[in-house]
């Protein structure tokens, strides 16, 4: 069963939700940048169907909560594939963060041949709605994010 802590400052410009598995480690991190105007979520070892769908849905409620145009995913520290679950994003998630707000979504690529070939078979589906762009490194991402309304 998994678990979630949130910690949020009302002085600070960021907050950050942990998403952790049964054993306590930490799968997902989200942090909202106000100062940037996106979300920064990334992703720990191995997902599932469900880890995605749990985390998929802290990003809609955080939009839904305080809108919010940007997205950078960041699979440095993803392994392996969770294409299994990219039905789920296509059909369900998709939609729902759009409707929230999301415009832009920049994804950071996993080292992981498995995870990089799930995330360019997602592009290739819900790349009509929404402007999602894969990059090598943080730093690139960041930069184009930071060119987007």
């Amino acid at each position: 069963m998994d678990a979630t802590s949130a910690t949020t400052s009302a002085q600070s410009s960021q907050s950050m939700t942990s998403l952790t598995r049964g054993d306590g480690s930490v799968y997902l991190t989200v942090e909202r940048n106000r100062a940037e105007n996106w979300i920064h979520a990334r992703w720990y070892g191995r997902q599932t169907l469900g880890s995605v769908m749990d985390g998929g849905l802290t990003y809609v409620d955080m939009l839904r909560q305080e809108p919010c145009p940007k997205l950078l995913n960041d699979h440095r520290d993803l392994v392996g594939d969770f294409s299994a679950a990219n039905d789920w994003i296509e059909q369900v998630w998709t939609p729902l963060i759009v409707s929230a707000g999301l415009r832009y979504f920049a994804q950071v690529l996993s080292p992981d041949i498995f995870g990089q070939l799930a995330i360019e078979d997602l592009q290739v589906r819900i790349g009509d709605l929404l402007h999602i762009h894969l990059f090598d490194s943080l730093e690139n991402a960041q930069h184009w994010l930071r060119g987007r309304p």
